[in-house]
């Protein structure tokens, strides 16, 4: 009896897992707007004093640095706060990594507050004038992030940034915890 309760449960368990993927999958296709108005990249962890970005935080600014050059009109905004194990916000240390690749300072915007994703959001929409946003984070990322941005009525696209697999194997089962919480909690 015991053995097919645990079985079954695994099953579940299994197929549950796979849902999930299947919409982190669909996130990581996602393509932006050609004209948006507002570029949001979505902040991780930075490390060392002098504080640079970790390489899940590289991979999302190097991704938006392209995308940038080739939007001049649209705003940036990078996103986020300073964690009790950081020296500097992540925003500010974003900020400093687009100037030193090229991105005029006085185009990008800084929200430095957050500490989650719809935090990111929530801050990035209360402070700023969104209008067509482009939300930059990492592919396995995406879908939670333009799932929160459609909850907060936020009209975004995405801008999947590959993720290299070292971190994947860190980053998607977390993911898979916190799709499953903002499912049931972040409304």
């Amino acid at each position: 009896m015991w053995k097919k309760v645990i079985l079954a449960l695994l099953g579940v368990g299994i197929v549950y897992v796979g849902v999930v993927l299947g919409f982190m999958y669909s996130g990581a296709r996602a393509i932006p707007a050609s004209n948006p108005d507002t570029i949001v990249i979505l902040g991780s962890k930075v490390i060392d004093d002098p504080a640079r970005p970790m390489p899940v935080l590289q991979e999302r600014l190097d991704a938006s640095i392209l995308f940038i050059e080739g939007h001049e009109s649209a705003k940036v905004i990078v996103s986020g706060g300073q964690g009790e194990d950081e020296t500097v916000s992540e925003a500010s240390v974003m900020k400093d990594y687009l100037v030193e690749h090229g991105i005029e300072a006085s185009r990008i915007e800084i929200e430095d507050k957050s500490m989650r994703t719809d935090e990111n959001l929530a801050n990035s929409k209360a402070e700023f004038e969104l209008g067509k946003t482009v939300i930059v984070t990492s592919d396995y990322h995406l879908y939670r992030a333009l799932m929160l941005a459609n909850r907060q009525n936020i009209d975004a696209t995405g801008l999947p940034a590959k993720t290299q697999f070292g971190a994947l194997v860190k980053g998607v089962p977390r993911e898979i915890l916190s799709i499953t919480y903002a499912w049931l909690f972040d409304w």
